[in-house]
């Protein structure tokens, strides 16, 4: 097989890089620093103005004139929703959360570590547009966790990164639900009805086995979305919606795709050859029908997920922390983070995450209810339940939907970014400690 020197020092590397995951951890922390570090600069006011620019969608009278930083919070994030929701349905169906005894340790965990930080939150600010804010301690940004993780290499159990996901998971299913019921403006029942349509025709076609990726995008785009953007709704809930409606279910079997694949080599082997650097017709036929036979051998559902996984994490996650993080300190930057609204999101990411994740995984431990995942011990536990404490991401898209106030915007984007940024550097010295120690005992189940 001739390797090209493009494929070997341009294409593979980046493919590599790409596929890695927790790479976007880094990505978004650097995207992060930028912003705040344009947000400081002489171009500051250049930075914020930017955010601000008009931009239209829409034709003739229906036209939807909104600034770059609406779109990216209500369209862009709606794109980072609906793989959230591909992935909940994943872990719903086969995933770590199919299972009742794998997920009733980060599902109740999970629930501990979006209880307890609401409520530290409401003691230091229970009245006025202040206390919209208990939601914003309460999200975990999984990204940034396994960006964390990836420093360890493979010297992280595996288990630990299995449980965080499994945790960040249900803490995404809090976060919609938590979106949808709390942070939703006036209703505007016919849009409603209108985003009910087309929910219903999305769940229909599923039943009756349309599989094209392009009709779910253009019905849950230009039908779901727009119907419950307009309808006051948060249109973030419309793209986790129209994602359950993406069929789950491969259209051959394993073994006909086996014996299909069989065939098909078969044949290739037998075909004479072009003298050319090219391929004959039957062997190009041959190798379409490999092709097709693979498509009915994935679910569309995690083709979509894989296939946008590198968008959400390289190219949409970077833009909203480029357009968000970017916090201008000015001279009382200290008194603002000193506020109730910071210090409230603060102490309820640092401690009511932290006591919420660990605290309620050792009393279900203790009862015996749940067992500690094998190759974990009580500090990997420890630095789970810090790291959890980042909330960056889904913290600040919550903000945007919790005040309307500028001053309470700053003050939590500042407690925001002071927990997440202390429980990095705490979670990634207790993870290293943790596995410099003896691991849980061989009992512990495997997770």
């Amino acid at each position: 097989m001739r390797i090209e020197p493009a494929d070997k020092w341009i294409i593979d590397p980046m493919r590599r890089f790409i596929n890695n995951s927790t790479m976007s951890g880094i990505v978004l922390f650097s995207s992060a620093l930028i912003a705040m570090i344009l947000a400081n600069s002489p171009w500051a006011e250049a930075y914020h103005h930017f955010w601000e620019t008009k931009f239209s969608i829409g034709f003739g009278d229906f036209l939807i004139n909104k600034s770059l930083h609406y779109w990216i919070n209500d369209g862009l994030m709606a794109v980072f929703f609906f793989v959230v929701g591909l992935e909940l349905k994943r872990e719903i169906i086969a995933g770590e959360l199919s299972n009742p005894r794998n997920a009733v340790l980060p599902l109740a965990a999970a629930v501990g570590g979006m209880v307890f930080p609401a409520l530290i939150y409401l003691l230091f600010n229970g009245s006025g547009e202040a206390s919209n804010g208990w939601g914003v301690p309460m999200a975990t940004d999984i990204a940034f966790v396994l960006g964390v993780l990836y420093l360890f290499g493979d010297k992280v159990p595996i288990t630990l990164k299995v449980f965080l996901t499994a945790l960040a998971i249900a803490d995404d299913i809090g976060a919609v639900l938590i979106i949808a019921f709390f942070y939703t403006s006036e209703i505007n029942f016919t849009s409603l009805l209108v985003g009910a349509g087309f929910m219903a025709v999305l769940l229909t076609a599923n039943r009756i086995g349309i599989r094209s990726t392009v009709f779910y995008g253009i019905i849950g785009i230009g039908g779901l979305w727009l119907a419950f953007l307009l309808s006051g709704v948060h249109a973030t809930i419309a793209a986790v919606l129209a994602a359950f409606t993406i069929p789950a279910s491969v259209k051959v079997s394993a073994t006909y795709y086996s014996q299909q694949l069989k065939h098909f080599l078969e044949k290739f082997q037998a075909a004479k050859p072009h003298p050319a650097a090219m391929v004959t017709k039957e062997q190009f036929t041959i190798l379409d029908n490999v092709k097709r036979v693979s498509r009915q051998a994935l679910t569309p559902l995690q083709k979509l997920e894989h296939g946008m996984h590198p968008l959400v994490g390289f190219v949409i996650m970077p833009i909203f922390a480029l357009s968000n993080a970017g916090v201008t300190l000015e001279s009382d930057a200290l008194d603002q983070l000193t506020s109730p609204v910071a210090i409230g999101i603060f102490l309820g990411l640092v401690v009511g995450k932290l006591v919420g994740v660990v605290l309620v995984s050792y009393i279900l431990i203790r009862l015996k209810w749940a067992t500690l995942p094998a190759g974990m011990n009580n500090i990997h536990l420890l630095g789970a339940g810090i790291l959890t404490a980042i909330g960056f991401t889904m913290s600040l898209f919550i903000t945007g939907l919790a005040f309307t106030e500028d001053k309470y915007i700053l003050q939590a984007k500042l407690g925001v970014l002071a927990a997440s940024l202390l429980c990095s550097v705490v979670g990634y010295f207790l993870i290293r400690y943790a596995n410099a120690q003896k691991t849980a005992p061989a009992s512990a189940v495997e997770y």
